[in-house]
């Protein structure tokens, strides 16, 4: 827990602006923690990543890497109960900005990786990575993209673990661990129209920048979506436990929209999720214009945050806004590319998955887990592209559920309890000591 607050209070806020994040501060406290200088990538000032690679006892076995980032989203301090920075525990939590996104992992990372420097566990057979990343929250450029573009041997790996870690799910079955293991792909768009600047005391035909930017925007935030079932979320809900009809309700484009709505009544979080899990988004975030109360804006832009199945591509994409905005309305913007990535995935099977059961088996007494499909996007998906196997996991107590979890990210007073991150640790921990047991040459 002191790891974590730290790193919640070196405030390594992300805005989006390549001055942002500050990241250096909390390489330092990394550094300090693991008592090793590592490898320090710095994309621009202060945006720096750290690894920390402890080379195996065979260079023929596969590697894992660790891999956490540290920069966090910015914050509205008036919503927040708890000073979103401080740190501090209270009523069995540790509060802040990050604690569940993605510090508590990161810092849980980190302490297992500090154990095998100290050479309090024995070295695995093949290399372990520590990767602690900068800028995940505006998308990783100056972060994992960067580190595995300029210095890809220092973080290159056959098998790695991240996030997302959500709390476990209680089905008729039991409780199961979901395990990411796909996520959606970022798409992400910049809008734009252009108006003839004039005084704002004589309307009439006037051409403003502003008015179809603000009718788009209406239009993306009134369109509810059209669902599509993959087969990712087909995995995820058969793992559920539900009854047939729930089941097939859950999976059915022509229903789903009403068990969403069934959802929402008592878990508004998790009904979030399973609209996001089942259709492109688009979320209007940002929208720019004008200079002065009686000018005409003669330029009007902003960002959408869409977020792409798989399957689903840039055609989707624009396939989507055409239907959403109509000929017209789509004829009257611009639009540009901020990021436009695929959904990715790895199997749930193979070596990393059976240790992550072995290790759920030895820390929760079951080693149910459930392959889970994800809305948001994290820096896994450039290591999947590269062909390596990734998963995001975490452990957590009773006192966390998958909604509450859900409703923190992002949001006001974000926290997580003490139980979830000792739970969180000794997962890692066991995957990591499994890992290295199940990659071993035999007699």
């Amino acid at each position: 827990a002191r790891l974590c607050a730290d790193l919640i209070r070196a405030r390594c806020v992300n805005d989006g602006s390549p001055e942002s994040g500050h990241e250096h501060r909390a390489v330092e406290i990394l550094r300090d923690h693991l008592g090793v200088a590592g490898e320090v990538v710095e994309s621009a000032p202060g945006r720096q990543s750290l690894v920390v690679r402890i080379p195996g006892t065979d260079p023929g076995a596969p590697s894992l890497c660790l891999m956490g980032h540290t920069d966090v989203v910015p914050v509205t301090e008036s919503g927040w109960s708890q000073d979103p920075f401080g740190g501090e525990v209270r009523d069995g939590y540790l509060w802040g900005r990050g604690a569940v996104d993605m510090l508590n992992v990161t810092s849980a990372m980190a302490v297992v990786t500090g154990r095998y420097l100290r050479g309090e566990l024995p070295p695995l057979p093949g290399d372990l990575i520590f990767f602690a990343v900068a800028d995940e929250e505006a998308g990783g450029i100056l972060g994992a993209r960067h580190v595995l573009e300029e210095r890809p041997e220092l973080v290159e790996a056959d098998y790695l673990l991240t996030e997302i870690a959500m709390p476990t799910i209680p089905t008729p079955g039991g409780p199961v661990i979901p395990v990411t293991a796909s996520e959606k792909g970022p798409a992400w768009r910049r809008y734009s129209s252009r108006g003839v600047p004039g005084h704002a005391s004589q309307p009439h035909g006037r051409i403003s920048a502003l008015v179809p930017a603000a009718r788009a925007v209406a239009r993306f935030a009134d369109d509810g979506g059209t669902a599509e079932i993959s087969d990712e979320w087909r995995r995820f809900v058969a793992g559920l436990g539900l009854s047939p009809d729930e089941e097939r309700a859950m999976t059915d484009p022509d229903r789903i929209d009403e068990a969403i709505d069934r959802l929402a009544v008592e878990d508004p979080g998790f009904a979030r999720w399973v609209h996001a899990c089942t259709r492109l988004t688009v979320t209007p975030t940002t929208l720019h214009s004008g200079v002065k109360a009686n000018v005409v804006p003669d330029v009007a832009d902003g960002d959408l945050d869409v977020r792409v199945l798989p399957g689903q591509d840039a055609a989707s994409v624009d396939e989507h806004f055409r239907k959403v905005l109509g000929p017209d309305l789509y004829d009257d913007l611009e639009f540009d590319i901020i990021l436009d990535e695929s959904a990715t995935a790895s199997a749930p099977e193979g070596l990393l998955w059976e240790s992550i059961g072995d290790a759920a088996e030895a820390v929760a007494g079951h080693r149910r887990l459930l392959p889970a499909l994800i809305p948001v996007g994290t820096d896994a998906r450039f290591f999947r592209r590269r062909g390596t196997v990734a998963y995001g996991v975490g452990l957590f107590d009773e006192r966390m559920s998958f909604g509450d979890l859900l409703t923190m990210f992002h949001g006001n007073d974000e926290r997580v309890s003490l139980g979830s991150l000792d739970l969180t640790t000794a997962l890692l921990a066991e995957t990591v000591g499994r890992f290295g047991e199940r990659s071993s040459p035999g007699p």
